[in-house]
């Protein structure tokens, strides 16, 4: 097929590509002036606090080199954790800690870590190695979250998320990201994670994509994905519309994590979700952004 034909297919398929994301979600949906709150974990944090939606508890901010001597202190009596930037995005720069081996720090994927491991790490957040823009940065340490119980079959060394991508405050698609060992136990799809489609009315995988690819089983535990029900979903699009209305932006995707205490927690907002999800769901967010603007 040539390129023109594979651009038609993708046109009447209703599919939404980079450049128009750019420019007709992005750049028009969302105001310049509320980036600075959606970029930053704590003060969405905040937020979320204000307008009772949970979200994970940040246990210290470190925003100098100098605040580095606090860091044992912090970290001391502390058995798991997560450190991360505060402007990070794409997954880069978390560091997730699931026990201690005597005076070393045992990473989800088994790594053991010393202290002065985790001082590089830290320095290397506030020195902006993972913000962006490359700004100096503040490290999160974070509450680590404990998957829900549902997830351990279909998960690998990490904790899934659901990401629901909001248009004018109605969710659009939504998708259900489970680590892989290529992710390195990330829910990053980019990095190797599988996006699996999830049906609004009732949570249940309807699709699933790894690497660009269908499949209907994890790459790493071989366990089905599709039908597979995600607890708590109508806590989880209540949660998403909440936090979209509280940031005025039109164009989100935000990112909810169940932990297996607390139930369904807000990690994270994005106001320049990518566009994979349309591949998780075998449908064009096109289609589906003009049926939410003809119920408006």
């Amino acid at each position: 097929m040539t390129w023109w034909g594979r651009f038609r297919r993708l046109r009447r398929l209703g599919v939404l590509g980079m450049n128009r994301r750019n420019s007709e979600c992005i750049l028009d949906l969302n105001p310049r002036s509320r980036f600075p709150l959606v970029d930053s974990k704590r003060r969405m944090r905040d937020l979320c606090g204000a307008i009772g939606v949970p979200t994970p508890q940040i246990h210290a901010a470190l925003s100098s080199h100098s605040a580095l001597h606090f860091l044992p202190g912090l970290l001391a009596d502390r058995q798991d954790f997560v450190i991360k930037p505060d402007r990070g995005a794409a997954g880069r720069g978390i560091l997730v800690i699931i026990g201690r081996n005597g005076k070393q720090f045992v990473r989800n994927n088994g790594q053991c870590l010393n202290l002065d491991d985790i001082r590089q790490h830290v320095s290397g957040i506030i020195s902006g190695l993972f913000s962006l823009g490359g700004w100096m940065d503040e490290a999160l340490i974070q509450q680590r979250v404990v998957p829900d119980p549902a997830f351990e079959r279909i998960s690998f060394q990490g904790t899934a998320d659901v990401r629901v991508l909001v248009y004018k405050q109605a969710p659009a698609l939504a998708m259900l990201r489970l680590p892989t060992r290529k992710s390195d136990g990330r829910a990053n799809l980019h990095q190797g994670a599988v996006g699996a489609g999830l049906d609004l009315v009732t949570g249940i995988v309807h699709r699933a994509a790894w690497c660009g690819r269908l499949t209907d089983r994890h790459p790493d535990t071989g366990e089905e994905v599709l039908g597979f029900q995600v607890p708590h979903w109508p806590e989880i699009l209540c949660m998403a519309r909440r936090v979209s209305e509280a940031v005025q932006m039109g164009y989100l995707g935000v990112d909810i994590v169940l932990d297996r205490q607390q139930g369904p927690l807000l990690l994270e907002v994005n106001a320049r979700p990518g566009l994979a999800i349309q591949i998780a769901n075998g449908r064009g967010l096109l289609k589906r952004f003009a049926e939410i603007d003809s119920e408006v």
